[in-house]
């Protein structure tokens, strides 16, 4: 898979561009929706000897249209790279989305940033997919404007789990919520987070547990206050662990969001590295403990949950 920022980067064949089939949109979490949408449109570009494309944009627009707001992806940049050079994209367009680029018109957008491109045989929308200022653009604007071009416009189908539509903004709300057993499910994967080990206050070592202090982009999103069971993935190897999401009240009042990651069978100094994070289970909510010794306490209690659920994973 290439990655570009513009369609006419596509490399031409023999002085001409190749033919492409073509979809757009954020691709958050890539999960079971999309890739039943991406499964299939790779599919039909295969069977009509077509390059398959998708585009998208960096940052994802609500970055620009809600600057406040914060911790909102569901994966990174990269990881949404890595999940769609897995499903079979050919060439990745990443378009830069600004402020100015938000004003564009639907009928501008099309015509000036994708139609631009000589080789468009088959346009794949999404059933609830909308574009241009206001999201003024959709289905019957796109239909409209690539008839003349003999271009071929086909909408796809909403897709259902467990009765209810799938969609990113259902895993975010899971994922807030610490439903993390329910996202693995749609996400025919668990939840992740990659971050980097920065140095703590050492305290887990002092009561006999100790824990790599994650730091993660503000940019993505990170389930509620509490316990999880999780597996971290380190240098190619997995380890069984249990993770704290909270602001360490049984210490003190603070209103610093810490990640922590007590990984099992593991004494290893990793400072500077990066670890990624797989959500399997909520253990129970963060809360304050009367003394230190009660926190221990439950926290051998939180582990023995732990490796007790992952022995029946």
């Amino acid at each position: 898979m290439k990655i570009l920022q513009n369609l006419l980067d596509i490399p031409k064949v023999d002085g001409k561009y190749p033919e492409v089939g073509l979809t757009i949109g954020n691709f958050d979490g890539v999960h079971i929706g999309h890739r039943q949408l991406l499964q299939k449109i790779k599919a039909e570009c295969k069977g009509k000897n077509l390059k398959f494309v998708v585009v998208t944009f960096v940052p994802h627009p609500q970055k620009i249209l809600q600057p406040e707001k914060e911790r909102f992806l569901i994966s990174s940049y990269e990881h949404r790279r890595r999940l769609l050079k897995q499903l079979g994209v050919d060439y990745l367009v990443e378009m830069k989305f600004t402020r100015d680029f938000s004003t564009l018109s639907a009928e501008c957008f099309l015509k000036d940033h994708l139609l631009i491109y000589p080789g468009l045989k088959d346009f794949y929308l999404g059933y609830d997919f909308a574009f241009g200022a206001n999201k003024e653009g959709g289905y019957d604007l796109v239909k409209e404007i690539c008839r003349p071009l003999n271009v071929e416009v086909e909408i796809q189908p909403k897709f259902e789990f467990k009765g209810k539509v799938v969609s990113s903004s259902l895993i975010r709300e899971k994922i807030t919520t610490g439903l993390v057993d329910e996202v693995d499910e749609i996400l025919a994967r668990p939840f992740h987070m990659e971050g980097l080990v920065i140095k703590g206050e050492g305290r887990g070592k002092k009561i006999g547990f100790p824990t790599a202090n994650i730091q993660v982009s503000p940019d993505l999103i990170v389930p509620a206050k509490g316990v999880y069971v999780t597996r971290t993935i380190y240098n190619g190897m997995t380890f069984n662990s249990v993770t704290n999401i909270g602001n360490n009240p049984t210490f003190k009042d603070t209103h610093q969001l810490h990640i922590e990651t007590n990984l099992f069978d593991f004494d290893s100094d990793i400072y500077g590295e990066m670890l990624d994070i797989q959500f399997l289970k909520k253990v129970r909510d963060e809360r304050k403990f009367p003394t230190v010794n009660d926190l221990v306490s439950q926290i051998k209690a939180d582990v023995d949950f732990a490796k007790k659920y992952l022995e029946q994973k």
